[in-house]
């Protein structure tokens, strides 16, 4: 199992407080996707915020939010990748979900549609956060382990193979080796401002995975604007952060993402798209859950990765392209703000 740092819960008491877990399933032979979000917020109760969420962006991006005030029906593992929540109330259909690293399943009711979504899955990684041949990484680096950023970041796992079914009312969806993510995030507030994309499911490219992420987060009380870029293939981890190169973008409101990044031996260019307005999705916040993201699972993402020497390390004269894949069930994001213009890595 490729467990990463970071893969067990955070918290310790400390508030304001929140932990935040993001699942995706692919499914490219019916052009859908199927994203779980769960979050905790202040989990020793007392406050307005306190409280577990579950968000599923579903099939055709419709959306389903379900919230449980009481903190005691949420549980987590300290110690690996475990959490869940369960309600059960007289005259009403139970409800639960259980995430691990190997399994998912869950059943929710929509109160407004009358429809129950249920799913029910086990896991397969292929690549956690780094070589697999290797220790995993911590995404945001070994000064993430202090816990001085705000939020932390974690790629549970870059890619993954996952089987099973999700149901959403009468509509069932099969699914063999279906492409799956994972990741998780923690701390006492979002970014103030950020980008996102994701994909593991390329044209013609079934090993190919690729994470990228760009904000305004805190460190030790002041801000910096960073970024950076996880390319997984063939068995080869590609990582561009500010420690090891230079990480640009320019990120457009909505619908254009652009970056560029550089580290000695390699080159990687992304450029993301979408036509669509996407979906409003829930962060938490010190007052609370708030619509300050924008998502969508049907983005157009390209990729090309270029390498500066050859198999020796001796520099090129040019760099050679070595990668270029294209997919059309890319995710892509924007969150915080403000986004009245296009939001550069220089500013």
């Amino acid at each position: 199992m490729l467990e990463t740092p970071h893969s067990g819960y955070h918290w310790r008491g400390q508030q304001p407080f929140f932990e935040g877990w993001y699942y995706r399933l692919t499914l490219p032979q019916l052009g859908q996707t199927i994203a779980f979000m769960y979050s905790i917020q202040d989990p020793a109760d007392g406050t307005a915020q306190s409280g577990s969420v579950v968000q599923i962006l579903g099939p055709d991006e419709q959306y389903f939010c379900r919230t449980f005030a009481d903190v005691s029906q949420f549980w987590a593992d300290r110690g690996g990748l475990g959490h869940g929540c369960d309600r059960n109330l007289t005259g009403q259909k139970p409800e639960y979900y259980r995430a691990t690293a190997t399994a998912h399943e869950g059943q929710m009711h929509d109160p407004l549609s009358g429809q129950t979504w249920r799913w029910n899955y086990t896991l397969e990684a292929v690549y956690g956060w780094g070589s697999p041949q290797q220790v995993q990484k911590s995404t945001a680096g070994w000064l993430s382990q202090l816990q001085i950023f705000e939020p932390g970041w974690q790629v549970l796992m870059a890619h993954g193979w996952a089987t099973g079914w999700f149901e959403r009312g009468n509509q069932r969806y099969e699914f063999q080796r279906a492409p799956a993510y994972a990741e998780k995030n923690w701390g006492g507030a979002f970014p103030k401002k950020w980008f996102w994309m994701q994909c593991n499911a390329f044209e013609h490219e079934p090993d190919l995975t690729m994470t990228s992420g760009g904000g305004l987060r805190q460190v030790l009380g002041w801000e910096e604007s960073v970024g950076m870029v996880g390319v997984h293939h063939q068995g080869q981890f590609y990582e561009f952060v500010p420690w090891n190169g230079r990480v640009t973008w320019q990120v457009s409101p909505w619908g254009s993402w652009r970056v560029w990044a550089e580290q000695r031996n390699y080159l990687v260019e992304l450029v993301g798209e979408v036509a669509e307005a996407g979906v409003q999705v829930r962060v938490p916040t010190a007052t609370g859950l708030a619509f300050l993201c924008r998502d969508t699972t049907r983005g157009e993402l390209a990729i090309k990765l270029w390498a500066k020497s050859d198999g020796s390390g001796v520099a090129q004269r040019a760099p050679r392209l070595i990668l270029s894949a294209r997919s059309q069930q890319a995710g892509l994001e924007v969150g915080g703000g403000p986004w009245e213009q296009d939001y550069c890595s220089d500013t």
